[in-house]
């Protein structure tokens, strides 16, 4: 078998890395695998053992000659599928590529945000198959008129032999620049508006006076950091709320956070959420989305009202004040990560609906 993967992001984020996980599988089982990404893409040095890399110029949903360029590569590799890992056009031109050449075609969709039906309807005929990372997302396919035939969830997964290493924690608090005695809340996710960090700047303004030694991470970039730091910064919370940038080292300091905190608005499943159980902090996030999913309200973690601030606030502030129930919480989201979100399942997953789709072409 072989498979053509497209995968339109520069960035070795949480996507891109459940498609390297993918490669890496699917090669253990036989399959031979070609990766397309942009020039530079993240993905490509952690492909290269797992796959032929082809960096082709992605331009986004404007770029029509996308399709033209992906063809080419279609009829020069003759891969059984064709898998679409992400958007950025590679949706839209990827189906528009394989149908062309009548390759079968599997598009993988991450997140939740709504589409019109009419948009559903004439789109998504270019896939054979539609593979999300979590039921939530599912749900909305179904919800805008995708048949459940043509729709399966194959959720997203994490490596835990990373986070397993239990973190020096005063070793964290000199990396960081904390105090000795700080209690640490971290957020995980790029810096764009759909992620909730105001939410936690509003809810750290109200903490702080009760919890002077609570302090906030913001691991992640994106466009929104010039505007979160002003907003810090006029709250008088320079000292508080800490912006530590894109690190590549997170799974060796994860764990030293005592809560992990992701009040989005929206989210297909949230990787980062998986890694924090996988280190055994114990989270708070929204029940929105797939969020629900990775996770189990009052088992690993708290789940709050989409943009409800105030829920936030006394959330944060119980488990701030509450070590032993941030340590059952954070133990009981390790061993759920573990036995239900392995990466071998993901690809065993993958990989069936590959041969499915294989059977009947």
């Amino acid at each position: 078998m072989k498979v053509l993967h497209v995968e339109a992001g520069k960035n070795y984020y949480g996507g891109a890395r459940q498609v390297a996980y993918i490669m890496e599988g699917l090669a253990r089982r036989g399959v031979a695998n070609v990766l397309a990404c942009p020039p530079g893409a993240g993905i490509a040095a952690a492909a290269a053992a797992h796959a032929t890399v082809v960096e082709l110029p992605m331009g986004g949903d404007a770029d029509a000659g996308m399709a033209l360029r992906l063809m080419a590569l279609i009829r020069r590799e003759r891969p059984d599928i064709v898998h679409l890992h992400s958007r950025r056009g590679a949706d839209l031109w990827g189906g528009v590529a394989a149908a062309l050449t009548g390759t079968p075609c599997v598009l993988s969709r991450r997140v939740d945000n709504p589409e019109p039906r009419w948009v559903v309807a004439l789109k998504y005929r270019l896939y054979d198959h539609v593979i999300t990372i979590s039921e939530g997302i599912r749900q909305v396919l179904l919800s805008e008129g995708l048949a459940p035939e043509r729709v399966s969830c194959v959720r997203s997964a994490v490596d835990a032999a990373p986070y397993l290493a239990p973190v020096d924690g005063l070793a964290f608090r000199r990396e960081f620049d904390l105090p000795a005695e700080a209690r640490v809340i971290g957020v995980v996710a790029q810096l764009i508006p759909r992620k909730g960090h105001r939410y936690v700047i509003e809810a750290m303004t109200a903490l702080h006076a009760s919890h002077p030694d609570a302090r906030v991470i913001f691991f992640g970039q994106g466009p929104l950091r010039e505007a979160l730091e002003a907003e810090v910064a006029s709250r008088g919370l320079s000292g508080v709320i800490r912006f530590a940038g894109f690190r590549t080292d997170l799974p060796h300091w994860l764990g030293g956070l005592d809560i992990l905190a992701h009040p989005a608005d929206m989210e297909g499943l949230g990787v980062s959420l998986l890694q924090a159980s996988a280190a055994a902090v114990p989270i708070v996030t929204s029940r929105a989305g797939g969020l629900p999913e990775a996770v189990a309200d009052g088992v690993s973690g708290v789940l709050i009202p989409p943009g409800d601030v105030a829920a936030l606030t006394a959330v944060l502030a119980r488990l701030l004040d509450d070590a032993v129930l941030r340590r059952r919480l954070g133990e009981a989201g390790r061993a759920r990560v573990v036995a239900e979100f392995s990466v071998d399942a993901m690809v065993q997953g993958n990989f069936a609906l590959y041969r499915r789709l294989i059977s009947r072409n």
